[in-house]
């Protein structure tokens, strides 16, 4: 096998990183369906039992994941289970700081350790970036950052952020779901910690649940690792078989998905039944020149608020042909979410819609959002 003479693109990496190189092996890596392996008597190492040895589907996906963000990757049942992962390393008493626009599952753990833990934690605006610096200086145990986020688009200085922290020896999560490894390297700028929900854009089809956590160290890599075994929380065979197949398609997915996000969230801004975009893309958007400095993209969901109200616009979603009402994001399809509608997510706009774009032609689905939006007038 020849070396290349400079750094592989990352999507390039994304299809070849965790590949069999032995002549006589499979091009991409077997299934292994295996709990247990038979054992050496007379041997210190090798595998044992898959939980806590893991698989060589564990193996491989990690292997691509670490190659695009840059450091050792552990990978989880969910990325809820990621999130619990690093969330558990903390101790009572613990400060965190977190953003105001949170994934609905963080929130909700922080609300329940600041009861049952006494953890102080503090909320800041995404945006706020001089608060946060601020926050830094007091030596929180966690930094928790998600950008873009979840479902507002806003966008934190994540270079910035993760510098200082670094300096000043505070550790550093940045929930990197919505940007993926080919947007945005967290771990490039000082985080300790980039998250996934590998169910989300990694995986592209909306057919599994996994997480994967690419960490700035070996030993973090390796606490994380315990973690996993101890709580049981492994990704499945065919789950990081399938996760890994999602990653090798992962460039032309978001390529074509958020160039069809852009070409939607302009003619989104120009209709007269939307009262206002939330895309980083947008040339107006108040995270544009950030988005534009720091990412190598502003991704594929963009959120929207509708004019009417909110029982209206219910009965106009349900008129979708095209776009399906579903939750979570990242897949090939479509699929769009009235947010205040869940459980705990009663401060979002009653109005606002979350739409992942996926892979279809942007005319069709703009054919089928102007269904709902002339509905409402």
């Amino acid at each position: 096998m020849t070396t290349p003479d400079r750094p592989l693109d990352p999507t390039t990496i994304a299809v070849t990183a965790g590949r069999p190189t032995v002549a006589g092996d499979p091009l991409n890596t077997p299934l292994m369906a295996a709990s247990n392996f038979i054992v050496d008597p007379t041997a210190t190492d090798g595998r044992v039992y898959s939980r806590n040895e893991g698989t060589t589907q564990w193996e491989a996906f990690e292997s691509a994941i670490g190659q695009l963000e840059g450091g050792p990757a552990v990978s989880f049942a969910s990325g809820m289970a990621a999130i619990s992962a690093i969330l558990n390393l903390l101790e009572p008493g613990a400060s965190v700081v977190a953003p105001a626009d949170c994934y609905q599952g963080v929130t909700a753990i922080l609300d329940q350790r600041a009861k049952s833990h006494g953890w102080n934690v503090r909320i800041i605006a995404t945006t706020d970036t001089p608060a946060w610096l601020e926050a830094i200086d007091g030596q929180p145990d966690l930094l928790w950052i998600e950008s873009p986020s979840n479902p507002m688009l806003e966008v934190a200085d994540v270079p910035s952020l993760c510098s200082y922290a670094a300096e000043r020896g505070v550790v550093a999560a940045v929930d990197n779901t919505f940007a993926t490894p080919l947007l945005q390297n967290p771990l490039q700028h000082g985080a300790t910690y980039a998250v996934h929900s590998a169910t989300k854009f990694i995986g592209g089809h909306s057919d599994l649940l996994g997480g994967v956590v690419a960490c700035a160290s070996s030993a973090a890599a390796d606490e994380l690792r315990l973690r996993r075994s101890l709580g049981g929380a492994t990704m499945g065979a065919l789950e990081a078989f399938l996760a890994l197949r999602g990653l090798r398609t992962l460039p032309v997915r978001l390529a074509r998905s958020q160039e069809t996000a852009g070409i939607l969230a302009e003619r989104l801004h120009q209709h007269a039944g939307v009262v206002r975009v939330a895309y980083p893309g947008l040339s107006k958007d108040p995270g544009a020149e950030l988005a534009a400095r720091t990412m190598s993209g502003p991704g594929a969901v963009l959120s929207f608020e509708t004019i009417g109200d909110p029982s209206r616009l219910d009965v106009a979603l349900s008129r979708l042909s095209i776009i399906h009402n579903a939750t979570s994001l990242g897949g090939v399809e479509s699929t769009i979410e009235r947010r205040h509608r869940l459980p705990g997510q009663e401060m979002i706009p009653p109005t606002l819609l979350r739409l992942s774009v996926g892979c279809e032609h942007p005319d069709d689905l703009w054919q089928d959002l102007t269904g709902v939006l002339d509905a409402l007038h």
